[in-house]
């Protein structure tokens, strides 16, 4: 891949804010992004900040209010939203947790989830489904990968009880992008329901990575976390709702921070935003760490320019590996996301390869349905490391 000089030396300039990347070759961005020096700085001097006025403080309590709402800002702007729709969570299963319990759940209620969940998301639904006696359906979104439509999938699998869908945008196991405004669009329109079905999305994968406009989608709920693709600490992540069906939407776990409380200090309501589902004193520096890894990107280039940037150099990543004769890529066609994910056809096991690999300094995952090996690029990978890593696989399985 040839990029112009000029290029290269602006991405080498973005990668002087990662000292994560120095001495290793790096493809676990989906698993944990490299926090940047100015978010681990930002992180550093909030604590200072906490220490030196008294952690307990007006002063200190007043920032922190201050820095929560702008924290919920940034992220609303990256997400396409206004900031009232953001609830702050820990990560991505916190706000699952949110969406799931929140629902007035019924018997006989029916949770249409695909075949490429995380395992965290399964097993709430599956405690759902035995609390509530809500039944489960499986859509074998798997198979849509490189041929057939995934939206038709979910069509055929949705039935009149059918409350709510759960689904990944960017599925963490294949790296298929699934298209959420026409399955929102669907399940709120389905004939067959007497109320629109809800759709909840996992964003462990495409918070970060996909330019994104979640008005403009329509989807129920957005669970997100800050420490993949934003490249923050981790520990803080979200949950969108959609505004339209707040109000229905209750809280599980209630704190001081999501309720109003009279002059004599009794709860009295919840808030009417997104506060109403935090409980109650976070990890606040944190909080901080994100908003600087979030400018750090946003210096670089706009979420489009990035998602770009991030497309070309998987699909130089997939090239590299479909031209390799023991390699199988899972996608058949170059991916639209930084997520690459193969399989190795020898008798080597992916776990000892991927060992290899990390041995070799070049850091990768594997996966276990499908049993794969995955990569992840970032929009500040470098083409000579994807060239390295092809190169060092093909010594190890050829």
């Amino acid at each position: 891949m040839i990029y112009p000089q000029a290029f290269l030396s602006e991405v080498q300039q973005q990668r002087q804010e990662f000292p994560g990347l120095i001495n290793k070759v790096y493809f676990n961005f989906g698993g944990q992004g490299t926090l940047p020096r100015s978010g681990l700085e930002a992180i550093i001097d909030a604590h200072n900040f906490l220490q030196q006025q008294g952690p307990f403080s007006l002063k200190v309590n007043d920032s922190i209010t201050t820095k929560t709402e702008l924290l919920r800002e940034d992220i609303a702007q990256e997400l396409g939203v206004q900031a009232s729709t953001i609830t702050l969570t820990e990560n991505v299963t916190s706000g699952c947790n949110i969406a799931l319990w929140g629902i007035d759940w019924q018997a006989n209620d029916r949770i249409l989830m695909t075949d490429c969940e995380h395992p965290g998301i399964i097993a709430i639904v599956r405690e759902i489904a035995r609390r509530f006696q809500v039944e489960i359906d499986i859509c074998p979104i798997l198979n849509t990968l490189n041929e057939g439509d995934p939206v038709q999938g979910i069509e055929a699998h949705l039935k009149p009880q059918t409350r709510l869908v759960v689904l990944s945008h960017l599925l963490w196991n294949t790296g298929q992008v699934l298209p959420l405004r026409e399955i929102s669009n669907l399940c709120h329109h389905y004939p067959h329901s007497d109320r629109p079905v809800l759709v909840l999305a996992d964003a462990a994968q495409s918070a970060g990575s996909l330019p994104l406009n979640l008005a403009e989608t329509g989807v129920d709920f957005y669970a997100f976390t800050g420490h993949k693709w934003f490249c923050g600490p981790a520990g803080v992540g979200g949950l969108y709702i959609r505004p339209e069906i707040f109000e229905s939407v209750q809280p599980t776990f209630i704190g001081w921070r999501g309720i109003h409380i009279d002059e004599k200090g009794q709860p009295i309501d919840f808030e009417g935003d997104g506060r109403k589902f935090e409980i109650a004193t976070s990890a606040y520096p944190q909080y901080e760490g994100l908003r600087a890894a979030i400018a750090v990107h946003n210096s670089w280039a706009n979420a489009e320019q990035r998602y770009q940037q991030i497309c070309h150099l998987s699909e130089y990543l997939w090239q590299g590996l479909s031209d390799i004769s023991t390699i199988n890529c899972l996608k058949k066609s170059p991916p639209k996301s930084g997520l690459v994910c193969f399989t190795v056809d020898s008798n080597m096991d992916h776990n000892k390869i991927v060992q290899q690999l990390e041995n070799q300094g070049f850091l990768l995952r594997t996966i276990r349905d499908p049993n794969c090996i995955r990569a992840c690029v970032h929009y500040f990978t470098l083409p000579d490391e994807i060239e390295q890593l092809i190169k060092t696989i093909s010594a190890i399985v050829c």
